[in-house]
């Protein structure tokens, strides 16, 4: 191949800025090769590099006493007792998934479980978090569709529950979807594997799918905006096999067993040049690698082409040497391809060969741990003026706006494709509830799991819509009974060289880190996705948090336990806060004013009064969008009963106050909270009771029938 000359327009390409190329001649003392160039590139870009928000995600709690390995690993560890650890991390895949839902999609659920298996643990669990444009946006119901069958033929293939999730949409995101992915895995604490290599003339050993041409470049578009161009034509997208990924698994935790694994890395991004740099940059070793050996897809690859290849369902491995006999029975019994394709070196250099040519020499350390870091102009976020006006309108038309739009309406079409027989056995409580609570294989554990963030709370206010998205999560959690224990985060934001936009970023990392802080659920792991635009228009700034909670066996799980006759009961401060509410989103079409504060001390004091509770509780969900309208609603409706709320003002049947949950219990039960409550200094107040066949506040009613089918329908009746 005749290698183009480095120029201008070949050095802007590939996303590197006249700065930052005469920063890698200073390193070089000399012209990279195109290669190198892309290495450079690559290892560089944003989604590699985090070179616009290092800065800020290091004010972020990652550490504690449950915590066995914070962020900078492939994935996040946390102690769960008994010698157990979960492995959990949230990632994004939203470029590809605007261009190529169904591959896009899908190879986001296998990148993100190859995290979790490469840190030695078997996945048992995932999420998504899915933010569309509008339902009458003319490619909204395509992406969803390819989108959610993407993720299930994926996972139902691997054999992996999905537990929980989110599903939004928004005019902001017609032209930038977000798929965000969530996996959990399950290991023995002295079972665990890291990427650092170690040893100097180890074997770097390739192993899984075949390397081709897709998703070259990958990380570099996850790292720049969209405009018309991008969709005329579209960068190739990876595309995935979950067969191979199956058993790419099996074999790779079937190696782990042996002893023969010193380090491993899952090549995802930037493929086989950032999980080689990074291995070795971990360890403190060079690496020289022969492209002549990796096996390929397409006989004509160069080497640019393979070192920036995204071809999913690989890993990169180092092994020791007196166990390579070992290792290549197994990698033949699971019917995957592999080869010896380098060594660790005791030099600080980072060599690439191919055809008997030094295609890259360059220094591996200053790859990894010099990328540029910028302290991004930033100006604080402009904050709209509260709410003064009231409101005072039916409560039937509106529950009726809120469970009849997509954002409010039942998640069944999504929850029923989603669906895979593994679910069966391991969910005690699957998607469609605050949290799913998922068995911890081999034991009486059990792990609740959620992911949450408002992304209107966070674009009035990203300080205060950080400090909720945390919030809600922990309350999510709560309310099952668990313990919260940790976070990840995909803090998922527009072009980080616009100083509102670095704003935003900066306002929900500082509210984010303060609410992780207050309720002890520290940031295990997480990803960081900007430029996430579309002709110059960002998306709503949505850093996502997905959380995992404990429970120690099932007696300690909060049911979900309705019946007729049950008392409805709010614990929190109830003041009516319609400011960037549901109700005026959906009912009215407008976003205005302030979202509700957050008390980070009343919602530890409310949480922790209603896991010491437990007992009289028989049902319990957190308050949040919708208010007690749509909670008590969402209480109610999957076992049929009706509902009648004492008639409040619409600011508070629909307000949107923090801090909260609403508990069913009998009477006898929700007398003796009433005292607990009382002499724990906790707000609580009884708002109605569950029973007949109807929804009604006052002389406002209507049959819970009529109100179920429409909530049941109108996802469906959008979308398929």
């Amino acid at each position: 191949m005749q290698e183009p000359d480095i120029t201008p327009d070949l050095i802007e390409s590939h996303g590197l800025t006249p700065q930052e190329y005469d920063d890698i001649l200073r390193i070089l003392d000399r012209t990279p090769t195109f290669t190198e160039l892309g290495i450079f590139s690559a290892m560089w870009n944003e989604h590699c590099s985090y070179k616009s928000s290092k800065k800020w995600l290091r004010t972020l709690p990652t550490t504690g006493p449950q915590v066995i390995c914070g962020p900078g690993e492939n994935a996040g560890i946390v102690d769960i007792g008994d010698g157990q650890a979960v492995v959990f991390k949230m990632e994004s895949h939203n470029h590809p998934s605007y261009l190529d839902p169904y591959h896009g999609a899908a190879t986001g659920i296998g990148g993100i479980l190859r995290d979790v298996f490469t840190m030695g643990a078997r996945p048992f669990a995932a999420m998504n978090a899915l933010s569309f444009g509008t339902v009458t946006h003319p490619k909204t119901a395509e992406l969803v569709r390819e989108a959610v069958a993407g993720m299930r033929d994926y996972a139902g293939t691997v054999g992996v529950p999905t537990v929980g999730g989110e599903l939004r949409f928004h005019a902001a995101y017609d032209g930038n979807c977000l798929v965000n992915a969530f996996a959990a895995g399950l290991v023995d604490t002295d079972s665990i594997f890291y990427s650092a290599a170690s040893g100097v003339g180890m074997p770097v050993v390739y192993l899984g799918a075949q390397t081709g041409r897709d998703g070259v470049g990958g990380a570099t578009m996850a790292s720049a905006e969209f405009d018309e161009a991008t969709e005329a034509a579209p960068p190739s997208v990876q595309q995935g096999d979950p067969d191979t990924e199956r058993r790419l698994m099996e074999a790779t935790l079937e190696l782990m067993a042996t002893g023969a694994v010193i380090a491993i890395q899952d090549m995802g991004a930037a493929g086989l040049t950032c999980s080689a740099v990074e291995m070795g940059d971990k360890g403190g070793l060079g690496m020289k690698l022969m492209l002549d050996k990796v096996p390929q897809r397409d006989a004509d690859l160069n080497a640019y082409e393979m070192m920036l290849s995204e071809t999913q369902e690989r890993m990169l491995m180092v092994l020791r040497p007196e166990k390579e006999a070992e290792a290549r029975a197994i990698f033949e019994k699971w019917d995957l391809h592999h080869a010896v394709i380098g060594e660790t070196t005791a030099d600080d250099r980072f060599v690439v060969l191919h055809n008997n040519e030094t295609k890259a020499d360059l220094p591996l350390s200053t790859l990894a741990g010099s990328a540029p870091e910028y302290d991004r102009e930033w100006e604080a976020p402009a904050f709209p003026e509260p709410l003064e006006e009231t409101f005072d309108i039916d409560p039937i038309e509106g529950l009726r706006a809120l469970i009849g739009s997509p954002n409010y309406c039942s998640r069944q079409w999504v929850i029923g494709q989603l669906e895979n027989e593994t679910a069966a056995n391991l969910l005690l409580r699957g998607p469609g509830h605050g949290a799913g609570i998922a068995r911890v294989p081999g034991g009486d554990k059990l792990l609740a799991f959620t992911s949450d963030v408002t992304p209107r709370y966070v674009t009035a206010d990203p300080l205060e819509g950080g400090k909720q998205a945390v919030a809600e999560a922990w309350r999510n959690l709560t309310a099952t009974g668990a313990v919260p224990l940790a976070c990840t985060d995909n803090l998922n934001f527009g072009n980080p060289e616009r100083p509102e936009i670095m704003g935003q970023l900066v306002s929900a990392i500082r509210g984010i880190g303060a609410a992780c802080l207050a309720l002890d659920m520290p940031v295990v792991s997480g990803n960081v996705s900007l430029y996430n635009e579309t002709d110059g228009r960002a998306i709503l700034p949505t850093p996502s948090i997905g959380a995992v909670g404990l429970l120690a066996d099932e007696s300690e799980v909060i049911g979900y336990d309705v019946g007729e006759g049950h008392q409805l009961i709010v614990i929190g401060e109830t003041e009516g806060h319609l400011g960037q509410s549901a109700l005026l989103a959906e009912m009215f079409g407008r976003e205005e004013g302030t979202p509700p504060p957050v008390d980070l001390a009343a919602e530890r004091r409310n949480g922790d009064f209603i896991r010491e509770n437990r007992a009289l509780i028989r049902a319990c969900t957190d308050l949040a969008d919708g208010g007690l309208a749509l909670a008590a609603f969402e209480l109610a409706e999957p076992e049929g009963l009706g509902v009648t709320l004492d008639p409040v003002p619409t600011a508070l049947l629909f307000g949107e106050d923090q801090a909260r949950y609403l508990v069913s219990c009998d009477f006898d039960q929700a007398e003796m909270l009433m005292i607990a409550a009382g002499k724990a200094e906790v707000p609580i107040a009884c708002v109605g009771r569950l029973g007949g066949k109807s929804f009604r506040v006052g002389k406002s009613e209507a049959p819970m029938a009529e109100l179920s089918a429409l909530y049941r329908g109108a996802l469906e009746g959008a979308i398929a």
